[in-house]
């Protein structure tokens, strides 16, 4: 990085720990006790709706982090399993892949909804809906990735069999979206910043956008977890990352154009525009809404429908989930 780009992350960074400053008391923060460690582990993964964690570098600093380090994984289940073999100590991941480890008895807990909907289902002309997939070729990034979690959960939502009526395609070297616009594959779930590019281009269509269609809509995608042995050691770390994290969520409201520009200096993207419009596009000030048990329920619920998992919704609920920090932090930042 440049002496020019160090300085620019620097006032970047800057000026949005001085805009999180306004969002939550700091009286709290200094009558609090140190985290028990100092240094913190998050997932570093492909695609930027996400963008909080990232967001949160400085604001995990201020929190008394002095060593923040982003591990890169795999999406998606990359992700659990990085926070289950304690390669990382949090990660913010779709809903569903942190499930069916929990449902495994993976050491994850889930500690907080960070936001609603940010993938799009994306298909050539034949394709008008979900019950179209049938007999058509989707590109995933592995089976067991997200994209092909959530398109299982929703085929079988619609009364199809996601093993048998869809033809899952995987590369090791190409991308689904590069497969998709060479049109090798007939669909492909996006996230950002793939969704911004392909609409740009005017490639393909939308079939489902899981900000906008329900029940998607209804329901937390991202959500922040946390290694089972990590939280439970250090409980005052643990709420000081969740703390981080969601007054990072809260300045991708306020200040979007400010963390576009962080996400690229911090090299976790390239397109400033794809990265503002993400920012715009999904649906980050939800979290003050949203139940994050109901996200759960709903999706243990969807997965033991389609067979990927055994373990009754209470069940995932009580032995993956942890809300105590969230619903602190909710009455501490006003919500």
């Amino acid at each position: 990085m440049s002496i020019r780009q160090n300085r620019r992350h620097f006032l970047t960074s800057a000026s949005l720990v001085a805009a999180a400053g306004v969002l939550g008391p700091r009286a709290a923060l200094a009558d609090e006790p140190p985290p028990e460690t100092t240094t913190i582990r998050l997932s570093k993964i492909p695609g930027i709706c996400i963008a909080p964690q990232y967001a949160a570098e400085e604001l995990l600093r201020a929190e008394g982090f002095s060593d923040v380090r982003y591990v890169a994984l795999e999406a998606g289940a990359g992700t659990a399993t990085g926070i289950a073999r304690g390669e990382v100590d949090f990660g913010v991941n779709f809903a569903a892949p942190l499930v069916i480890p929990i449902d495994a008895g993976e050491p994850i807990r889930t500690v907080a909804g960070v936001h609603p909907g940010c993938f799009e289902l994306f298909a050539n002309e034949r394709i008008r809906s979900i019950l179209d997939l049938k007999g058509k070729s989707v590109g995933v990034q592995g089976l067991g990735s997200t994209p092909h979690v959530f398109l299982a959960v929703m085929a079988s939502y619609v009364g199809l069999d996601p093993v048998n009526d869809i033809n899952w395609v995987t590369s090791p070297s190409v991308r689904p979206k590069e497969l998709f616009v060479e049109g090798k594959i007939d669909a492909f779930l996006g996230f950002p910043p793939e969704p911004q590019e392909l609409r740009a281009r005017k490639i393909g269509h939308v079939v489902i956008n899981s900000a906008l269609d329900r029940p998607w809509s209804q329901y937390f995608c991202c959500m922040l977890a946390g290694n089972a042995d990590f939280i439970e050691q250090h409980p005052i770390a643990t709420k000081r990352v969740v703390r981080a994290i969601l007054k990072a969520t809260d300045l991708c409201v306020t200040e979007p154009e400010r963390v576009a520009q962080q996400l690229v200096d911090g090299g976790f993207t390239q397109q400033y525009d794809y990265a503002l419009q993400s920012l715009t596009e999904v649906p980050y000030r939800s979290w003050r809404e949203y139940d994050p048990e109901d996200t759960i329920r709903f999706y243990a619920l969807r997965l033991h429908e389609a067979g990927m998992i055994t373990s009754s919704p209470s069940k995932i609920i009580a032995e993956g989930t942890d809300w105590r920090f969230v619903n602190e932090l909710k009455r501490e930042l006003k919500a």
